[in-house]
């Protein structure tokens, strides 16, 4: 049902003149999905206030009910043609009637933390694009059909939005930046094994898959009591976004998942000056892929010590210092990170590794991301002591990852199982801090099991093979022009 659904949804805006790409349909599909999550979330919330004795308040005022403007059902249970609008009414009504009252959530929440204040949020961030009432309309229809009341219902609706959210980041390079491959999210999830009772934290959330991994892992540790089940709804989760369609989207995903009210403000991380960070500002557990060279503005950099224009080197130094001591760490940069000779390069790598045991080097293969040309790394470390060596693992698989052929967990099975005793096998190893040259800080990945000798011609050899190859096509083409 929820397959047949979502495919119908996508072939209905694809027709629509205001929604381009995959990027708007998950965007338009998301702010609808949520309106009707609200629904549900309301009716349940009224019957258990009914059961135990208590008035309940609404938080949507009853013409902007999901059941009295989107699809008004007749006494047999069925759309009520009469009432339901369409066409010009309907996109009237969203565009000049139900965005503006839901954007006023914002103002009016009590604060940050609650359902309200997520609802203002998210209708302050977008706009309807469906042009055609008439296709409004019928994508209301179907998502009506959609439920959100069990377990079982919002499981399966939460793989299929995970779904179109990797879908998303393969139509292109914004989306790219919102979707890391959930298997290498699961496995760094594995290894910091977060406890109910930490505190998590995303400062670059996007479509906050780190947070939604954390929270299947954790609420899947152990038979949860009540205390546990309000602790992982409440205090446990926290992130931070800029972009817009990544802040609704982290929402929308956590809610699918089971979180009622996220923990995700939309903001600029590194607007925030990171003197000002203070204990009580700071997370047990620190799990993020910042965004892969992104450039951020003079300003922004003056809120760090290290000034850096790579917007992954600002981030790492903000995730250090907002870590507690002994908390832990799982950060996905560039390669590159380990070998760039710049002095901010350096200097990163220099404060990473003497106020932090940085343990844990995986070495991803090309084709990890999709569509994104780099080469990755996850880094694994604890806060508060210094590093005195560094195990590596570099992940060799027998293929080549691409679009129809992702990593899947079986693939760090191997990682997975080694990094508990940081054992030596031929695709991992150890490095003794006191063995770095002290003046580079050079952390590059060289696997002394593999001895691939890597043969680097004279450049002259290879202009002359290039002469060659010319030759040889004009002879081709001289052959054809004969015939001709």
């Amino acid at each position: 049902m929820f397959i047949q659904a979502f495919k119908n949804v996508d072939d209905i805006l694809h027709k629509d003149a205001g929604c381009g790409s995959e990027l708007d349909y998950v965007e338009q599909t998301s702010w609808i999905l949520f309106l009707k999550y609200l629904e549900d979330f309301e009716r349940d919330r009224q019957n258990a206030a009914l059961l135990s004795g208590q008035t309940y308040t609404p938080i949507i005022e009853e013409q902007y009910k999901w059941h009295v403007w989107a699809v008004p059902k007749s006494a047999d249970g069925k759309i009520d043609h009469h009432t339901a609008m369409t066409g010009d009414d309907l996109k009237e009504f969203v565009d000049n009637e139900l965005f503006p009252y839901l954007k006023r959530f914002k103002i009016e929440a009590a604060s940050p933390d609650t359902i309200e204040y997520k609802i203002g949020e998210i209708f302050s961030e977008l706009k309807n694009k469906v042009q055609s009432g008439y296709n409004l309309r019928e994508v209301l229809n179907i998502i009506d059909g959609l439920r959100f009341r069990t377990k079982k219902e919002k499981h399966e609706m939460s793989h299929l939005y995970e779904d179109k959210i990797k879908n998303m980041g393969n139509a292109g390079r914004n989306g790219g930046e919102y979707y890391t491959p959930r298997p290498l999210i699961r496995t760094i999830v594995k290894v910091l094994q977060p406890e109910i009772g930490q505190r998590v934290y995303d400062g670059a959330a996007g479509s906050a898959g780190f947070l939604v991994e954390a929270f299947d892992y954790m609420r899947n540790s152990r038979e949860l009591s009540v205390q546990d089940v309000e602790a992982l709804q409440k205090r446990t989760f926290y992130g931070k976004e800029k972009k817009g369609l990544a802040y609704i989207i982290g929402i929308m995903n956590m809610i699918l998942h089971g979180i009622e009210a996220p923990n995700i403000i939309h903001t600029n991380t590194l607007a925030e000056n990171i003197a000002d960070i203070q204990e009580k500002d700071r997370y047990d557990v620190v799990l993020a892929n910042p965004p892969f060279g992104g450039k951020e503005r003079a300003e922004v950099q003056q809120n760090f010590p290290i000034k850096s224009g790579e917007t992954a080197f600002l981030f790492l130094q903000h995730f250090i210092k907002i870590l507690k001591a002994g908390g832990k760490a799982g950060i996905v940069i560039k390669n590159t990170f380990l070998s760039n000779s710049d002095n901010a390069s350096v200097s990163l790598r220099k404060h990473l590794l003497e106020s932090c045991n940085l343990h844990t080097i995986l070495d991803m293969p090309g084709g990890t991301f999709t569509g994104a040309g780099v080469k990755t790394v996850v880094l694994f470390f604890d806060k508060g002591t210094s590093t005195k060596k560094v195990w590596y693992y570099q992940l060799n698989l027998d293929r080549n990852l691409g679009k129809t052929n992702p990593l899947n967990e079986n693939d760090l099975a191997e990682f997975v199982a080694l990094q508990k005793t940081k054992a030596d096998s031929d695709n991992s190893w150890s490095v003794d801090i006191a063995d770095v040259d002290t003046t580079t800080f050079d952390l590059s990945v060289k696997n002394p099991n593999r001895n691939e000798v890597i043969e680097h011609r004279e450049p002259a050899e290879i202009l002359d093979e290039i002469a060659e190859l010319d030759a040889e096509s004009a002879q081709v083409l001289a052959r054809i022009r004969a015939l001709l």
